[in-house]
């Protein structure tokens, strides 16, 4: 019993896990606002290149 206490007392001080899900959230959190920013500018841009390749034809 005393050795279960003690790797339940070593898990919840261990913080690197804790990090490494931080982290992932904000891996998230960017891919998403690139992915919304896309598609949002998507066809402005290309709008803007296909005039740019108008002007150099």
């Amino acid at each position: 019993m005393k050795n279960g206490a003690l790797l339940i007392r070593r898990l919840l001080a261990d913080e690197q896990g804790q990090s490494l899900v931080e982290y992932g959230l904000l891996l998230l959190v960017i891919a998403t606002a690139v992915v919304i920013s896309a598609r949002a500018l998507g066809g402005r841009i290309n709008t803007i290149v296909q005039e740019l390749l108008g002007h150099l034809s």
